[in-house]
Protein backbone atom coordinates (compact mmCIF):
# COMPACT_ATOMS: atom_id res chain seq x y z
CA UNK A 1 0.00 0.00 0.00
CA UNK A 2 1.44 3.35 -1.04
CA UNK A 3 2.09 6.27 1.29
CA UNK A 4 -0.69 8.27 -0.37
CA UNK A 5 -3.19 5.49 0.23
CA UNK A 6 -2.13 5.04 3.86
CA UNK A 7 -2.36 8.80 4.49
CA UNK A 8 -5.81 8.98 2.87
CA UNK A 9 -7.06 6.03 4.92
CA UNK A 10 -5.64 7.59 8.10
CA UNK A 11 -7.42 10.89 7.32
CA UNK A 12 -10.69 9.09 6.69
CA UNK A 13 -10.40 7.05 9.90
CA UNK A 14 -9.63 10.14 12.00
CA UNK A 15 -12.57 12.02 10.51
CA UNK A 16 -14.86 9.02 11.00
CA UNK A 17 -13.91 8.63 14.67
CA UNK A 18 -14.17 12.32 15.54
CA UNK A 19 -17.41 12.93 13.63
CA UNK A 20 -18.94 9.80 15.17
CA UNK A 21 -18.09 11.09 18.63
CA UNK A 22 -19.62 14.49 17.81
CA UNK A 23 -22.75 12.80 16.45
CA UNK A 24 -23.04 10.64 19.55
CA UNK A 25 -22.69 13.66 21.83
CA UNK A 26 -25.32 15.59 19.86
CA UNK A 27 -27.65 12.59 19.94
CA UNK A 28 -27.38 12.30 23.73
CA UNK A 29 -27.93 16.04 24.25
CA UNK A 30 -31.01 16.12 22.03
CA UNK A 31 -32.35 12.97 23.62
CA UNK A 32 -31.98 14.48 27.06
CA UNK A 33 -33.61 17.74 25.96
CA UNK A 34 -36.56 15.91 24.43
CA UNK A 35 -36.90 13.51 27.34
CA UNK A 36 -40.35 13.41 28.97
CA UNK A 37 -40.52 14.67 32.51
CA UNK A 38 -43.57 13.59 34.49
CA UNK A 39 -44.05 16.95 36.22
CA UNK A 40 -44.90 18.72 32.98
CA UNK A 41 -48.51 17.50 33.06
CA UNK A 42 -50.27 17.66 36.41
CA UNK A 43 -54.01 17.57 37.33
CA UNK A 44 -54.14 21.14 38.62
CA UNK A 45 -56.32 23.91 37.38
CA UNK A 46 -53.86 25.63 35.02
CA UNK A 47 -52.83 22.44 33.23
CA UNK A 48 -56.42 21.46 32.63
CA UNK A 49 -57.32 24.94 31.49
CA UNK A 50 -54.45 25.08 29.02
CA UNK A 51 -55.15 21.57 27.82
CA UNK A 52 -58.86 22.16 27.17
CA UNK A 53 -58.54 25.73 25.83
CA UNK A 54 -58.40 24.59 22.15
CA UNK A 55 -61.92 23.20 22.60
CA UNK A 56 -63.26 26.51 23.99
CA UNK A 57 -63.89 25.10 27.38
CA UNK A 58 -64.57 27.62 30.20
CA UNK A 59 -61.71 28.90 32.33
CA UNK A 60 -63.25 27.68 35.59
CA UNK A 61 -64.21 24.02 35.83
CA UNK A 62 -64.42 21.45 38.56
CA UNK A 63 -61.47 19.08 38.34
CA UNK A 64 -63.44 16.25 39.91
CA UNK A 65 -65.99 16.26 37.07
CA UNK A 66 -63.37 16.07 34.33
CA UNK A 67 -61.02 13.43 35.62
CA UNK A 68 -61.55 11.25 32.60
CA UNK A 69 -61.00 14.19 30.22
CA UNK A 70 -57.66 14.87 31.92
CA UNK A 71 -56.49 11.29 31.59
CA UNK A 72 -57.40 11.17 27.92
CA UNK A 73 -55.68 14.49 27.21
CA UNK A 74 -52.58 13.42 29.17
CA UNK A 75 -52.34 10.15 27.23
CA UNK A 76 -52.67 11.96 23.93
CA UNK A 77 -49.98 14.48 24.84
CA UNK A 78 -47.65 11.63 25.85
CA UNK A 79 -48.23 9.88 22.53
CA UNK A 80 -47.56 13.06 20.58
CA UNK A 81 -44.40 13.77 22.53
CA UNK A 82 -43.19 10.19 22.12
CA UNK A 83 -43.70 10.24 18.35
CA UNK A 84 -42.06 13.65 18.12
CA UNK A 85 -39.06 12.51 20.16
CA UNK A 86 -38.68 9.28 18.18
CA UNK A 87 -38.88 11.04 14.82
CA UNK A 88 -36.48 13.76 15.87
CA UNK A 89 -33.89 11.28 17.15
CA UNK A 90 -34.31 9.08 14.07
CA UNK A 91 -33.78 12.04 11.76
CA UNK A 92 -30.74 13.11 13.75
CA UNK A 93 -29.34 9.59 13.70
CA UNK A 94 -29.96 8.88 10.02
CA UNK A 95 -29.03 12.27 8.62
CA UNK A 96 -26.02 12.45 10.95
CA UNK A 97 -24.80 9.00 9.89
CA UNK A 98 -25.19 9.98 6.23
CA UNK A 99 -23.27 13.20 6.84
CA UNK A 100 -20.52 11.25 8.64
CA UNK A 101 -20.19 8.80 5.74
CA UNK A 102 -20.10 11.56 3.14
CA UNK A 103 -17.61 13.50 5.22
CA UNK A 104 -15.44 10.39 5.57
CA UNK A 105 -15.40 9.91 1.81
CA UNK A 106 -14.52 13.57 1.39
CA UNK A 107 -11.75 13.28 3.98
CA UNK A 108 -10.35 10.28 2.07
CA UNK A 109 -10.27 12.22 -1.19
CA UNK A 110 -8.78 15.34 0.39
CA UNK A 111 -6.20 13.24 2.24
CA UNK A 112 -5.24 11.45 -0.98
CA UNK A 113 -4.75 14.74 -2.83
CA UNK A 114 -2.88 16.31 0.07
CA UNK A 115 -0.60 13.29 0.38
CA UNK A 116 0.20 13.52 -3.32
CA UNK A 117 1.22 17.13 -2.86
CA UNK A 118 3.35 16.23 0.16
CA UNK A 119 5.16 13.27 -1.41
CA UNK A 120 5.71 14.90 -4.80
CA UNK A 121 9.30 15.90 -3.88
CA UNK A 122 9.95 12.28 -2.89
CA UNK A 123 8.93 11.29 -6.41
CA UNK A 124 11.76 13.43 -7.78
CA UNK A 125 14.19 11.74 -5.40
CA UNK A 126 12.97 8.32 -6.56
CA UNK A 127 13.21 9.26 -10.22
CA UNK A 128 16.78 10.50 -9.78
CA UNK A 129 17.74 7.31 -7.95
CA UNK A 130 16.20 5.22 -10.75
CA UNK A 131 18.13 7.10 -13.43
CA UNK A 132 21.39 6.72 -11.51
CA UNK A 133 20.78 2.99 -11.02
CA UNK A 134 20.06 2.44 -14.72
CA UNK A 135 22.76 4.65 -16.19
CA UNK A 136 25.52 4.24 -13.55
CA UNK A 137 25.92 8.03 -13.76
CA UNK A 138 26.89 9.01 -10.23
CA UNK A 139 27.52 12.62 -11.23
CA UNK A 140 23.80 13.43 -11.24
CA UNK A 141 22.34 15.17 -8.20
CA UNK A 142 18.85 15.94 -6.98
CA UNK A 143 19.56 19.59 -6.09
CA UNK A 144 16.29 20.02 -4.23
CA UNK A 145 15.04 23.62 -4.15
CA UNK A 146 12.61 24.33 -1.37
CA UNK A 147 12.29 24.77 2.37
CA UNK A 148 14.69 22.92 4.62
CA UNK A 149 12.16 20.39 5.81
CA UNK A 150 12.31 16.61 6.06
CA UNK A 151 12.25 16.19 2.28
CA UNK A 152 14.99 18.78 1.84
CA UNK A 153 17.18 17.02 4.39
CA UNK A 154 16.57 13.69 2.67
CA UNK A 155 17.53 15.12 -0.73
CA UNK A 156 20.67 16.73 0.71
CA UNK A 157 21.66 13.45 2.40
CA UNK A 158 21.09 11.59 -0.86
CA UNK A 159 23.30 14.06 -2.75
CA UNK A 160 26.07 13.62 -0.18
CA UNK A 161 25.77 9.85 -0.48
CA UNK A 162 25.99 10.04 -4.28
CA UNK A 163 29.12 12.15 -3.97
CA UNK A 164 30.80 9.64 -1.70
CA UNK A 165 29.76 6.75 -3.96
CA UNK A 166 31.13 8.57 -6.99
CA UNK A 167 34.50 9.02 -5.31
CA UNK A 168 34.51 5.38 -4.19
CA UNK A 169 33.68 4.09 -7.67
CA UNK A 170 36.31 6.33 -9.23
CA UNK A 171 38.88 4.78 -6.92
CA UNK A 172 37.61 1.32 -7.79
CA UNK A 173 37.88 2.02 -11.52
CA UNK A 174 41.46 3.19 -11.09
CA UNK A 175 42.24 0.04 -9.11
CA UNK A 176 40.61 -2.15 -11.76
CA UNK A 177 42.59 -0.43 -14.50
CA UNK A 178 45.86 -0.96 -12.64
CA UNK A 179 44.97 -4.57 -11.80
CA UNK A 180 44.02 -5.19 -15.42
CA UNK A 181 47.43 -4.04 -16.58
CA UNK A 182 49.29 -6.05 -13.93
CA UNK A 183 47.32 -9.23 -14.69
CA UNK A 184 47.42 -9.01 -18.47
CA UNK A 185 51.13 -8.34 -18.69
CA UNK A 186 52.38 -11.75 -17.48
CA UNK A 187 49.77 -13.54 -19.59
CA UNK A 188 50.92 -11.63 -22.66
CA UNK A 189 54.53 -12.54 -21.91
CA UNK A 190 53.61 -16.20 -21.44
CA UNK A 191 51.69 -16.23 -24.72
CA UNK A 192 54.65 -14.70 -26.54
CA UNK A 193 57.15 -17.13 -25.07
CA UNK A 194 55.00 -20.18 -25.82
CA UNK A 195 54.32 -18.95 -29.34
CA UNK A 196 58.02 -18.46 -29.98
CA UNK A 197 58.82 -21.91 -28.60
CA UNK A 198 56.18 -23.56 -30.78
CA UNK A 199 57.39 -21.82 -33.95
CA UNK A 200 61.00 -22.84 -33.51
CA UNK A 201 62.24 -25.03 -36.39
CA UNK A 202 63.64 -27.64 -34.03
CA UNK A 203 60.42 -27.91 -32.00
CA UNK A 204 59.21 -31.47 -31.67
CA UNK A 205 55.63 -32.58 -32.08
CA UNK A 206 55.28 -33.03 -28.31
CA UNK A 207 56.46 -29.48 -27.73
CA UNK A 208 54.05 -28.16 -30.34
CA UNK A 209 51.10 -30.03 -28.83
CA UNK A 210 52.08 -28.84 -25.36
CA UNK A 211 52.45 -25.30 -26.66
CA UNK A 212 49.05 -25.38 -28.31
CA UNK A 213 47.47 -26.61 -25.06
CA UNK A 214 49.25 -23.86 -23.11
CA UNK A 215 48.07 -21.25 -25.61
CA UNK A 216 44.49 -22.44 -25.19
CA UNK A 217 44.78 -22.29 -21.41
CA UNK A 218 46.42 -18.86 -21.64
CA UNK A 219 43.66 -17.56 -23.92
CA UNK A 220 40.99 -18.91 -21.59
CA UNK A 221 42.69 -17.21 -18.63
CA UNK A 222 42.82 -13.95 -20.54
CA UNK A 223 39.11 -14.17 -21.27
CA UNK A 224 38.43 -15.05 -17.66
CA UNK A 225 40.43 -12.08 -16.39
CA UNK A 226 38.62 -9.78 -18.80
CA UNK A 227 35.30 -11.14 -17.58
CA UNK A 228 36.20 -10.81 -13.89
CA UNK A 229 37.49 -7.29 -14.37
CA UNK A 230 34.32 -6.35 -16.21
CA UNK A 231 32.36 -7.89 -13.38
CA UNK A 232 34.32 -5.86 -10.82
CA UNK A 233 33.64 -2.72 -12.81
CA UNK A 234 29.96 -3.62 -12.73
CA UNK A 235 28.97 -2.85 -16.32
CA UNK A 236 29.66 -5.26 -19.18
CA UNK A 237 29.07 -8.49 -17.26
CA UNK A 238 25.49 -7.47 -16.51
CA UNK A 239 24.55 -5.52 -19.63
CA UNK A 240 26.23 -7.62 -22.33
CA UNK A 241 24.29 -10.89 -22.24
CA UNK A 242 24.46 -13.75 -24.72
CA UNK A 243 22.39 -16.87 -24.93
CA UNK A 244 23.97 -20.28 -24.31
CA UNK A 245 23.14 -23.68 -22.90
CA UNK A 246 24.18 -24.35 -19.33
CA UNK A 247 24.40 -28.07 -20.13
CA UNK A 248 27.11 -27.42 -22.76
CA UNK A 249 29.16 -25.44 -20.27
CA UNK A 250 28.80 -28.14 -17.61
CA UNK A 251 29.77 -30.88 -20.07
CA UNK A 252 32.90 -28.96 -21.12
CA UNK A 253 33.93 -28.43 -17.48
CA UNK A 254 33.32 -32.08 -16.60
CA UNK A 255 35.48 -33.23 -19.49
CA UNK A 256 38.31 -31.08 -18.20
CA UNK A 257 37.86 -32.30 -14.62
CA UNK A 258 37.79 -36.00 -15.52
CA UNK A 259 41.56 -36.46 -15.12
CA UNK A 260 41.61 -34.91 -11.65
CA UNK A 261 38.59 -37.02 -10.66
CA UNK A 262 40.36 -40.20 -11.77
CA UNK A 263 43.47 -39.30 -9.79
CA UNK A 264 41.33 -38.59 -6.72
CA UNK A 265 39.37 -41.83 -7.21
CA UNK A 266 36.11 -39.90 -7.43
CA UNK A 267 33.28 -40.98 -9.72
CA UNK A 268 31.36 -38.24 -11.50
CA UNK A 269 27.74 -38.83 -12.48
CA UNK A 270 26.26 -36.43 -14.99
CA UNK A 271 22.65 -35.82 -15.93
CA UNK A 272 22.76 -32.86 -18.28
CA UNK A 273 19.44 -31.75 -19.69
CA UNK A 274 19.03 -28.66 -21.83
CA UNK A 275 19.04 -25.49 -19.72
CA UNK A 276 19.21 -22.32 -21.89
CA UNK A 277 20.21 -19.12 -20.12
CA UNK A 278 21.81 -15.74 -20.85
CA UNK A 279 24.93 -14.06 -19.57
CA UNK A 280 28.70 -14.24 -19.95
CA UNK A 281 29.67 -17.85 -20.82
CA UNK A 282 33.24 -17.44 -19.57
CA UNK A 283 32.08 -16.37 -16.12
CA UNK A 284 29.47 -19.13 -15.95
CA UNK A 285 32.16 -21.62 -16.96
CA UNK A 286 34.24 -20.42 -14.03
CA UNK A 287 31.20 -20.83 -11.76
CA UNK A 288 30.67 -24.44 -12.84
CA UNK A 289 34.40 -25.15 -12.68
CA UNK A 290 34.65 -23.91 -9.10
CA UNK A 291 31.71 -26.04 -8.02
CA UNK A 292 33.03 -29.19 -9.71
CA UNK A 293 36.57 -28.70 -8.39
CA UNK A 294 35.19 -28.06 -4.93
CA UNK A 295 33.12 -31.27 -5.11
CA UNK A 296 36.10 -33.36 -6.30
CA UNK A 297 38.77 -31.96 -3.98
CA UNK A 298 36.66 -31.90 -0.83
CA UNK A 299 35.71 -35.53 -1.18
CA UNK A 300 37.09 -38.82 0.04
CA UNK A 301 38.60 -41.71 -1.97
CA UNK A 302 35.98 -43.73 -3.83
CA UNK A 303 33.63 -40.80 -3.38
CA UNK A 304 30.98 -39.60 -5.82
CA UNK A 305 29.90 -36.36 -7.48
CA UNK A 306 26.52 -35.73 -9.09
CA UNK A 307 26.15 -32.88 -11.63
CA UNK A 308 22.69 -32.06 -12.98
CA UNK A 309 21.39 -29.33 -15.30
CA UNK A 310 17.74 -28.78 -16.08
CA UNK A 311 15.19 -26.14 -16.92
CA UNK A 312 12.10 -25.54 -14.82
CA UNK A 313 9.66 -22.64 -14.50
CA UNK A 314 11.75 -20.37 -16.71
CA UNK A 315 14.91 -20.98 -14.66
CA UNK A 316 18.14 -22.73 -15.70
CA UNK A 317 19.29 -24.79 -12.72
CA UNK A 318 22.66 -26.38 -11.98
CA UNK A 319 22.95 -28.82 -9.07
CA UNK A 320 26.33 -30.14 -7.89
CA UNK A 321 26.31 -32.68 -5.04
CA UNK A 322 29.22 -34.58 -3.57
CA UNK A 323 29.93 -37.09 -0.88
CA UNK A 324 32.39 -36.29 1.89
CA UNK A 325 32.59 -35.25 5.49
CA UNK A 326 29.39 -34.03 7.19
CA UNK A 327 28.92 -30.25 7.03
CA UNK A 328 27.12 -28.51 9.93
CA UNK A 329 24.07 -26.56 8.84
CA UNK A 330 25.14 -23.47 10.79
CA UNK A 331 28.34 -23.18 8.72
CA UNK A 332 26.64 -23.20 5.31
CA UNK A 333 26.47 -19.42 4.98
CA UNK A 334 30.09 -18.92 5.97
CA UNK A 335 31.44 -21.10 3.14
CA UNK A 336 30.52 -18.34 0.66
CA UNK A 337 32.71 -15.78 2.44
CA UNK A 338 36.13 -15.01 0.92
CA UNK A 339 39.08 -16.99 2.35
CA UNK A 340 36.72 -19.01 4.51
CA UNK A 341 37.32 -22.74 4.86
CA UNK A 342 35.50 -25.25 6.96
CA UNK A 343 37.13 -27.24 9.71
CA UNK A 344 38.91 -30.52 9.25
CA UNK A 345 40.28 -31.49 5.86
CA UNK A 346 39.09 -28.24 4.32
CA UNK A 347 41.88 -26.40 6.11
CA UNK A 348 44.48 -27.93 3.85
CA UNK A 349 45.88 -25.23 1.59
CA UNK A 350 46.46 -27.63 -1.29
CA UNK A 351 42.71 -27.92 -1.68
CA UNK A 352 42.09 -24.29 -2.48
CA UNK A 353 42.48 -20.71 -1.35
CA UNK A 354 38.97 -20.28 0.05
CA UNK A 355 37.76 -18.11 -2.84
CA UNK A 356 35.97 -20.71 -4.95
CA UNK A 357 32.45 -20.47 -3.53
CA UNK A 358 32.67 -16.72 -2.96
CA UNK A 359 33.40 -16.31 -6.68
CA UNK A 360 30.45 -18.59 -7.41
CA UNK A 361 28.10 -16.32 -5.46
CA UNK A 362 29.48 -13.15 -7.07
CA UNK A 363 29.04 -14.53 -10.58
CA UNK A 364 25.55 -15.80 -9.80
CA UNK A 365 24.52 -12.43 -8.33
CA UNK A 366 25.91 -10.63 -11.41
CA UNK A 367 23.65 -12.78 -13.60
CA UNK A 368 20.60 -12.27 -11.39
CA UNK A 369 20.82 -15.82 -10.07
CA UNK A 370 20.60 -17.45 -6.66
CA UNK A 371 22.98 -19.88 -4.96
CA UNK A 372 21.83 -22.16 -2.15
CA UNK A 373 23.65 -24.89 -0.23
CA UNK A 374 22.39 -27.65 2.00
CA UNK A 375 24.15 -30.55 3.71
CA UNK A 376 23.60 -34.12 2.61
CA UNK A 377 22.50 -36.64 5.22
CA UNK A 378 25.21 -39.04 4.05
CA UNK A 379 27.88 -36.34 4.20
CA UNK A 380 29.03 -33.66 1.78
CA UNK A 381 27.14 -30.79 0.19
CA UNK A 382 24.47 -30.10 -2.38
CA UNK A 383 24.82 -26.70 -4.04
CA UNK A 384 22.13 -25.38 -6.39
CA UNK A 385 22.53 -22.45 -8.76
CA UNK A 386 19.47 -20.92 -10.43
CA UNK A 387 20.06 -18.57 -13.37
CA UNK A 388 17.38 -16.72 -15.35
CA UNK A 389 16.25 -18.79 -18.29
CA UNK A 390 16.61 -17.56 -21.85
CA UNK A 391 13.44 -15.89 -23.12
CA UNK A 392 11.83 -17.28 -26.25
CA UNK A 393 10.30 -14.98 -28.89
CA UNK A 394 6.83 -15.79 -27.52
CA UNK A 395 7.95 -14.77 -24.02
CA UNK A 396 9.25 -11.45 -25.30
CA UNK A 397 5.97 -10.63 -27.01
Amino acid sequence: MSIRMRFAIASAVVFLVLSSLVLLAAYLIVQQSLGYRTGLITPDYMDLRSSFRPYNWPDVVRVERFTWQYEATRSRVLDVRTVYERDTLANLRNLGALAVLLGTAGAFGVGYRAAGWVVRPLGRVTETARRVAQSHNLSERIEHKGPRDEVGELAETYDVMLGRLARAFDGQRRFVANASHELRTPLTINRTLVDVAVRRPDATEDVKRLGESLLLVNARNERLIDGLLALAEGEQAVLDRRGFDLADVAEHVLDQASDEAVKSEVTIHRLLDTAPTTGEPVLVERLVQNLVENAVRHNHPLGEVWVTTRQRAGVAELVVANSGLPVPAYELESIFEPFRRLHGDRLRSDRGSGLGLSIVRVIADAHGGVVTARPRDEGGLTISVELPGEQTPSDRT
